[in-house]
């Protein structure tokens, strides 16, 4: 395959992100956590004492924002400003903060404006929740992942643990439960399977199952 775009969206913990580096490392391309880049958008409003709750606040530095991602040793590093925010970004507070941010128009029209920059400079995998249906309508291919509400509390949950992460189930169970009607229910870029996305439920599915499974899809395009 030779200049090609996957496009991978889905619900807050089902998996885009860990599916999406796989299959990067298996065709040799780079993956591009769009999620990552409204989380650093995020982090920049809290560490800076913005407001992201105040749109015009936000809208007026978003322009001013370098946010670029790279591959070290085979890991996706994401620079705010030059520099590594990889592991702050990865917190609670910055999520709540990114799923804010992200509902403003003028975030989401720089981030998707850089994305699609990245894609025309060579062959990504894409996760987000508006990639097939905004950032990359004509993707080669085009993958929703879902889960059930428990088995994504859970995998987010256990994430959390492995990196000394405290926080409780129930707690992330309804945080998902809210996340997932603000990202389905927000004026612009809602979260939404494409008309010609695959849609993959990996509730019962291991890593390397879902993995297989798109890669199959992968070579029949």
């Amino acid at each position: 395959m030779k200049n090609f775009s996957i496009a991978i969206d889905g619900p807050a913990g089902a998996g885009k992100s860990t599916i999406a580096k796989q299959l990067a490392k298996k065709l040799g391309c780079i993956y591009i956590d769009t999620g990552a880049m409204y989380r650093a958008v995020g982090l920049y409003c809290i560490n800076q004492h913005i407001d992201y709750n105040e749109e015009n606040t936000v809208k007026d530095i978003i322009k001013s924002l370098k946010i670029t991602i790279d591959s070290k040793e085979q890991m996706q590093v994401i620079y705010l400003n030059g520099v590594d925010v990889s592991l702050e970004i990865r917190t609670n507070e910055v999520a709540a903060a990114a799923s804010k941010v992200a509902t403003y128009k003028d975030v989401r029209e720089e981030l998707v404006r850089k994305q699609r920059q990245m894609q025309n400079e060579k062959s990504v995998i894409m996760d987000g929740r508006d990639i097939g249906t905004v950032v990359m309508p004509h993707a080669s291919l085009k993958i929703f992942l879902t889960a059930s509400v428990e088995e994504r509390a859970k995998r987010r949950f256990d994430e959390y643990h492995s990196k000394g992460i405290q926080v409780s189930l129930d707690a992330l169970t309804t945080e998902i439960i809210d996340r997932d009607y603000q990202d389905s229910n927000r004026e612009i870029s809602p979260l939404r399977k494409a008309e010609d996305a695959i849609e993959v439920d990996t509730t019962q599915l291991t890593i390397n199952e879902i993995v297989t499974k798109i890669m199959d899809l992968i070579l029949q395009e």
